[in-house]
């Protein structure tokens, strides 16, 4: 049992003692929170390294652009530009010079928890620039431009219609 129990300290194992919650370490933030923790500070180092830097009570819209025009450089998505003989198509047979860019969806969730994470910081909901019609133009635009290059037209989810409940508002109509 003495072999155990010094393992069992240095695991940190809370066999046979008492649950104390640990006021020292909060419980582990989850992958979205981590992810936007992360996001935040990438932005607030990007605002940091302008020339010259900008504070966060002064960034608007157009910082947030260049931001995502600036994080296109590390995307992973062939984008076919509108002269490649492979516009259009969803799987080109063969590679191609087109640049690489961020995808829609991974800007559009970016832009998410960027947006969550400023007014979790302070800023008001009324001044927070990922909230932006401009940011939701680019990001339309960019949306509708990879689709057309991928040759796969964009259709947005249509809402499904609870049948229960369209049934029960129908049968209450006719009770009386």
């Amino acid at each position: 049992m003495s072999s155990n129990k010094g393992k069992d300290v240095a695991e940190g194992s809370s066999r046979g003692a008492a649950m104390v919650p640990d006021q020292q370490n909060p419980p582990p933030l989850s992958r979205y929170e981590s992810q936007k923790r992360r996001d935040w500070n990438t932005f607030g180092q990007y605002l940091r390294n302008q020339r010259p830097p900008v504070a966060l009570s002064q960034c608007n819209a157009n910082h947030v652009l260049e931001f995502l025009r600036y994080l296109d450089q590390f995307g992973k998505t062939k984008v076919h530009l509108q002269g490649c003989v492979f516009f259009g198509q969803p799987e080109p047979p063969g590679p191609c010079t087109c640049p690489l860019k961020q995808a829609w969806g991974s800007l559009d969730a970016l832009i998410g928890r960027l947006r969550a994470a400023y007014e979790e910081n302070g800023g008001l909901p009324e001044t927070n620039p990922f909230a932006s019609g401009a940011i939701r133009l680019y990001l339309r635009e960019v949306r509708d431009s990879q689709a057309k290059a991928r040759g796969i037209p964009y259709k947005k989810k249509k809402k499904k219609r609870n049948p229960m409940k369209a049934n029960d508002e129908s049968s209450s109509f006719h009770m009386q």
